[in-house]
């Protein structure tokens, strides 16, 4: 930690969590972690995507990131800053793969201690560091798929590995639009409850 930099009573409490989750795989820690960001890193998704049931893809991408990550963790700002580069990230990727009409990306929101955290975004094609990336973000969804009751891991393939959108897996199982996103809603519950309970397999 930096010396002399002075953090908020939040983002201290986040180190101990931290602490908690990585030393002592303590399953609390995470579930708390998840419920203090989860909505804020929601929101700010949303913002950029202007798609529900995209945002809370994205979402559950990130805390799974985030967490598979956390023993890199490093002190030097806090968690809620790191936490949001990895949410922007990852949709500044969706969104190039997709090609989506946003509203501008060169966008900032405050950190903990208030301090403007700038994102840039250059305009580029996947270069082979995000293939590998995109790579292992599908890794990381299988892992997960795995562990989902059968008839939830149909749908998670078609969504995250054939991409196809609600309209289309609706078609392809014959199933009415509004079941096809309950089920995806409920099936991203699991994954949730899977990303803060059983990290140690992922």
């Amino acid at each position: 930690m930096e010396l002399g930099k002075q953090f908020s009573d939040k983002a201290l409490k986040d180190f101990k969590l931290i602490d908690l989750a990585v030393e002592n795989h303590d399953q609390q820690a995470f579930a708390e972690l998840l419920q203090r960001y989860r909505k804020p890193v929601y929101h700010m998704i949303l913002k950029m995507i202007r798609n529900v049931d995209d945002a809370e893809d994205l979402t559950i991408e990130a805390f799974a990131k985030a967490f598979k990550n956390l023993h890199k963790f490093k002190k030097d700002f806090t968690f809620s800053t790191w936490l949001f580069r990895i949410a922007t990230n990852n949709t500044i990727d969706f969104i190039r793969k997709k090609r989506l009409d946003t509203m501008s990306l060169n966008t900032s929101y405050s950190d903990d201690n208030g301090e403007s955290v700038n994102i840039d975004v250059q305009d580029r094609n996947l270069n082979p560091q995000e293939e590998a990336i995109k790579a292992q973000k599908i890794e990381l969804v299988q892992l997960f798929v795995t562990k989902l009751p059968a008839k939830y891991q149909r749908l998670v393939k078609l969504r995250y590995f054939d991409e196809l959108s609600y309209d289309e897996i609706a078609k392809e199982l014959n199933a009415p639009l509004g079941t096809v996103k309950a089920q995806l809603h409920r099936a991203r519950e699991l994954m949730y409850d899977l990303v803060k309970g059983k990290k140690e397999h992922i």
